[in-house]
């Protein structure tokens, strides 16, 4: 796990380094035929170097096909190539028998960062054990690897923005299962017992499902809601509406993407930090149970938050 995250004239870019046990002669024809490629890459891929094109093929079920432009090459040190608007780099540097691979992923969603450098991760195993003549298993674990890029990379911060009204707080996270199943997961009680409603149950002017609240912003009633996408309600502060509450999910890298938000009148500016901590704490635990890690609402972790937001909005 040594992807590290930058900025480079405005995208992001994944860096990898691997030390390789083999001639960079070796090395090259596994990341340029497309029998190597397909035991290690994530799509099946054709290359015609003398046309410059690449074409990127899925099964029918993962996803249409893509292309990209090869942009570089100089057997067998450097390869670098478009898929569709993403730029990926291999630069190789032999040393006596071995080899120092360096691969760059430049994209632009920085919120897709920790799906993809877990991702490539894996890939780039399975380069290396192709490699060594070794068998390779996607390993388990990889929602571990992605949360733990999600902390490295600082995706998990919350911001917040001033509006004519007030703030808005926002949380942008890349979830690793898809929307149908973060959604099934939100609609149900914490109780194993009780039974499990459905869209139905869940209605304008009703409560909202208990998994998408917590008690430090008191939940009022929703106030729009289009399973499995959105649901809006109310929160409360001393009994009156103070604001909205909103919980979206749409199709990201690798699974759902979550996008939560709560508005906040200007005369309660003094509770942007709690706020910020509470949604910090309740994203994170969601997080946790969607890789099968449940657990309760931590003691002392959105005070510990709380201090760490304070110094951000003061």
């Amino acid at each position: 796990m040594n992807a590290t995250l930058h900025t480079v004239d405005g995208r992001c870019v994944l860096r990898f380094e691997r030390r390789l046990a083999h001639p960079a002669e070796k090395i090259w024809r596994a990341i340029t035929d497309s029998a190597e490629l397909a035991q290690w890459f994530p799509s099946g891929v054709k290359m015609d170097f003398e046309a410059g094109t690449i074409w990127f093929e899925f099964g029918k079920k993962e996803g249409a096909p893509g292309t990209g432009t090869v942009l570089e090459t100089d057997p067998p040190r450097l390869l670098a190539f478009t898929w569709e608007t993403d730029t990926l780099r291999f630069e190789l540097q032999p040393d006596a028998g071995t080899c120092l691979l360096t691969f760059t992923y430049t994209f632009d969603d920085r919120y897709s960062a920790a799906s993809l450098a877990s991702g490539w991760d894996g890939c780039l195993s399975g380069l290396e054990a192709m490699l060594d003549g070794q068998p390779y298993t996607w390993p388990d674990g990889l929602g571990e690897r992605h949360e733990e890029y999600i902390e490295r990379f600082g995706l998990a911060e919350g911001t917040i923005q001033e509006t004519a009204d007030g703030y808005e707080i926002r949380f942008e996270r890349q979830l690793i299962r898809p929307v149908d199943a973060v959604w099934a997961f939100l609609l149900e009680h914490a109780e194993s017992e009780a039974p499990k409603p459905t869209d139905s149950d869940v209605a304008v002017g009703g409560q909202p499902p208990l998994r998408l609240t917590n008690g430090y912003v008191p939940a009022g009633s929703v106030t729009v809601v289009k399973g499995p996408e959105f649901l809006e309600y109310a929160w409360l502060h001393e009994g009156v509406e103070a604001g909205r509450v909103r919980w979206q999910l749409s199709p990201g890298a690798g699974g759902a993407r979550l996008v939560l938000t709560q508005t906040l009148p200007s005369m309660l500016a003094d509770q942007r930090a709690t706020a910020l901590a509470a949604w910090h704490t309740h994203v994170e635990i969601l997080a946790d149970w969607l890789k099968g890690a449940g657990r309760c609402w931590p003691e002392g972790r959105t005070e510990e938050l709380t201090k760490h937001y304070l110094q951000i909005v003061g």
